[in-house]
């Protein structure tokens, strides 16, 4: 790994030109609104996890077209309700796994919603998931998520991974161990995407943990790193010719710059300077510009690991001081 990116008093300043669609935030509420047809039917079924200070649900709900998305919820056994909650998001390839994966945020004090991401955790994960994408999109595509549906913002996959996302925050807020006032997104990578995109299109989000977020910038994505996932992008260019515009016009809806502009809750931020999948200026492009009071850790000598422990910590502060 090598420093590969803008210097680091560029980094804070870097402001690239919006191509941010105009009809975007029509976009997102005709999405979420068709969403909300479906009636949510949150259903919480106890799981023997053999964790004696957790107690565990497993968890599906009806996500974007009534899918049934699956998460678990992990709540810490014994404690006076209700509770904030973390509603945890994952990286790229990776399902929901096993409840006792997710224990640290329930060792706060804090519940925690796993969802998964529908589609994935099937195959190069250590991570199972247990959520399909029945819609697949209509055009070719290079293995992997990043160009199912891309030739229409309609029909592509970040699309419907989104309306998920957004709906877990109704499915949090449906159980009475959640306080639905004190609800903090999180994620890293893929995960820190999702709950950048969700903060910007969720009023219920009080604060968002966004670590080495992926999703963020993709023009620029494409064009500096040589690393998967974005190059799956690059491959269906490669091939599909001509197609390049109607690409980047559907990735402009789903921008993290655009979510973070939206975004008015209190963020924090980590960002690794020798990061070669997820560019230190792609993250950087999103927090900059950020509507509401956030904060990032910077870590100089890190790749896409980010901060690893050392962040960790300073999260777990910094949700006890926000709920």
């Amino acid at each position: 790994m090598s420093l590969f990116d803008l210097p680091l008093d560029e980094l804070r300043s870097y402001h690239p030109e919006s191509t941010e669609p105009d009809d975007f935030d029509a976009f997102w509420r005709r999405t979420l609104d068709e969403a909300a047809e479906h009636p949510l039917d949150a259903v919480f079924t106890p799981y023997d996890a053999a964790l004696t200070q957790v107690d565990v649900y497993d968890v599906s709900f009806a996500g974007w077209g009534g899918h049934r998305v699956h998460a678990w919820l992990n709540v810490p056994a014994g404690a006076e309700g209700p509770l904030p909650t973390v509603v945890n998001y994952l990286g790229y390839g990776s399902g929901r796994g096993l409840p006792h994966d997710h224990l640290v945020w329930a060792a706060a004090g804090c519940a925690t919603l796993v969802v998964d991401t529908r589609g994935q955790g099937a195959v190069n994960s250590h991570s199972a998931g247990s959520t399909a994408d029945p819609y697949g999109g209509d055009n070719p595509q290079s293995p992997g998520f990043m160009t199912r549906g891309i030739l229409d913002p309609d029909t592509y996959y970040y699309r419907r991974v989104f309306t998920d996302a957004v709906r877990a925050l109704d499915v949090a807020g449906a159980h009475p161990a959640v306080d639905a006032d004190r609800i903090v997104v999180y994620g890293g990578s893929q995960g820190g995407g999702i709950a950048q995109a969700v903060a910007g299109l969720s009023p219920r989000v009080k604060a968002a943990f966004v670590d080495v977020p992926f999703l963020t910038h993709y023009r620029r994505a494409v064009e500096i790193t040589d690393k998967d996932p974005y190059q799956e992008i690059v491959r269906f260019l490669s091939t599909q010719h001509g197609h390049a515009e109607q690409v980047f016009r559907t990735l402009s809806y789903f921008d993290g710059i655009s979510f973070a502009a939206r975004a008015q809750m209190p963020a924090l931020y980590s960002v690794a300077l020798m990061d070669p999948i997820c560019p230190p200026s792609t993250v950087f492009a999103a927090y900059n510009n950020w509507a509401g009071p956030k904060e990032i850790e910077v870590y100089p000598w890190n790749g896409h690991e980010g901060g690893t422990g050392v962040h960790r910590g300073i999260q777990l502060r910094k949700l006890r001081d926000l709920v």
